[in-house]
């Protein structure tokens, strides 16, 4: 399977361990994996290293036997030392063609855009895919920009040809305004971590993309 193949899903998962209503990543992961989850993000930014190391080694182990592209956020050495299948970097990272330089042209990269601009400078750089965002106000992350709204995504969807996250501030009630617009992979990340049922929230949302 190819990286465009494997970035064709209809979910992306991004874990929050301090969203997760008590629940450990591996726990979290666990449900994403049974719900048919295909792509899941590490994100943990203010734990120790060796604690993520030690939980991303069973998440990599967890997430290969199950066929589930493991994807790190931001680290590169994490990612590196547990052979995750890529990473996800920012506008202020490390450049994309450093951290080609370092994984190798088979690892999945992804960046995060917030505008036209950004978009079309991440294919020119060879992101393999582009996180489109923040659709909604979100409160997940600390240092994220103002939303973008929905006009960013229809530019997205109708001028570029690269596989895309929709992400920020998406949840069930407004997830079928994103699907309709041609947002076909989709991520959220408190509205699934931080559901009573995981695997019922996921077979909820997924009701909702049609």
């Amino acid at each position: 399977m190819n990286k465009k193949e494997r970035l064709s899903t209809d979910l992306y998962c991004i874990t929050a361990e301090k969203f997760s209503l008590g629940r450990s990543n591996i726990e979290v992961v666990k449900e994403m994996i049974d719900a048919g989850i295909k792509i899941i993000q590490y994100r943990e930014k203010k734990k120790k290293m060796l604690y993520k190391y030690q939980e991303c080694k069973r998440l990599r182990e967890m997430t290969k036997e199950a066929g589930v592209s493991f994807i790190i956020n931001d680290d590169i050495h994490l990612a590196m030392a547990i052979d995750a299948d890529g990473v996800h970097i920012g506008q202020e990272d490390l450049p994309l063609e450093e951290v080609r330089r370092l994984l190798g042209k088979d690892k999945i990269i992804g960046l995060s855009t917030h505008s036209p601009q950004e978009a079309a400078d991440a294919v020119k750089r060879g992101a393999d895919y582009i996180g489109v965002g923040p659709i909604f106000k979100t409160n997940t992350k600390e240092d994220v920009c103002d939303p973008v709204g929905l006009e960013y995504l229809e530019y997205v969807v109708e001028n570029l040809d690269i596989p895309f996250v929709a992400i920020g501030g998406i949840k069930e009630h407004n997830v079928d305004q994103v699907w309709k617009l041609g947002g076909r992979c989709i991520c959220m990340v408190t509205e699934i971590v931080g559901a009573e049922y995981i695997k019922a929230k996921i077979r909820s949302i997924r009701e909702k993309l049609n």
